[in-house]
């Protein structure tokens, strides 16, 4: 999972998060997979070398999250299913905005036998992923509204056994707004969104200020990738909390904005060029 996500999201993206964004952007749309000649080709537009993304890939490999894999006599590789499903789960985080209701919570109590303290490790990772703060160290608590895909990614990975899930109201002794800053480290997180704002505000401008369809497919790819790739572990970073718990200088929704300005302006001509590329391959 941590190739899924891993990096700062305001600092100079890795090849392999690159490769990731490519392929959650594109290769589900030609059926998984991506030969690497042509692989080598998208990701040299954004300045990664061949050699670079070879090693890349025997990364994502190794992480089982790329599968090598051959069609019409071509090398190439696949996203493995778990790196599907991580991505399908994904998109309704990283593309859908919601309203966060102020609906309660989903605790999460959990107990792993120290013989299995692998599956420890594994749990604590796929909580924190799916939005989980900390409130001691076996329970954890989410926004209500994470409760769905918290039960069917447990399910789905065999994590059940070891969780229990409950629905709760906060009732004493504090002030949950309070309490959040505990259980999350918000402004870590409102840091990161600032640096997002400062570093990708100047694109938004210089996108506005252009005239009508001066920005070039194959620059709108570039664009768009680097973005998104600095964007999409933001979902997981954020909790998701309801207006009235966040601090009142809170960035997160100004960080939002931007993105989605910026997919709306880059996200038909970064299809465009990608598309092309990978209909000639």
């Amino acid at each position: 999972m941590s190739d899924l996500l891993d990096d700062d999201p305001t600092q100079a993206a890795p090849p392999r998060s690159l490769i990731v964004t490519v392929y959650g952007l594109y290769a589900r749309e030609v059926g998984g997979w991506i030969g690497v000649s042509t692989l080598i080709r998208l990701l040299a537009e954004l300045g990664v070398d061949a050699q670079a993304v070879r090693s890349s890939i025997h990364r994502l490999k190794r992480r089982e999250i790329l599968v090598s894999e051959r069609r019409d006599g071509r090398a190439g590789y696949a996203l493995s299913p778990y790196a599907r499903s991580v991505l399908e789960t994904g998109d309704r985080r990283i593309f859908e905005r919601h309203t966060a209701p102020d609906d309660g919570w989903v605790i999460a109590v959990f107990s792993v036998p120290e013989s299995e303290r692998q599956h420890r490790h594994q749990l604590r990772s796929r909580l924190a992923w799916l939005g989980f703060g900390t409130v001691s160290s076996g329970v954890w608590i989410a926004p209500a509204h994470a409760l769905d895909d918290t039960r069917d990614h447990l399910l789905r990975h065999g994590l059940d056994q070891y969780v229990n899930l409950f629905r709760g109201d906060y009732v004493a002794f504090g002030d949950p707004a309070e309490q959040v800053s505990r259980w999350w480290d918000l402004e870590a997180l409102k840091g990161l969104y600032d640096d997002f704002v400062a570093k990708f505000a100047p694109m938004a401008t210089r996108l506005a200020e252009a005239e009508k369809n001066t920005t070039s497919a194959r620059d709108a790819f570039v664009d768009y990738v680097r973005v998104l790739t600095a964007w999409r572990r933001f979902p997981y970073l954020d909790p998701g909390l309801p207006d009235s718990l966040l601090p009142a200088t809170w960035s997160g929704t100004t960080a939002a904005d931007l993105f989605f300005e910026l997919r709306r302006a880059l996200e038909e001509p970064a299809h465009e060029f990608a598309r092309g590329l990978l209909a000639g391959s």
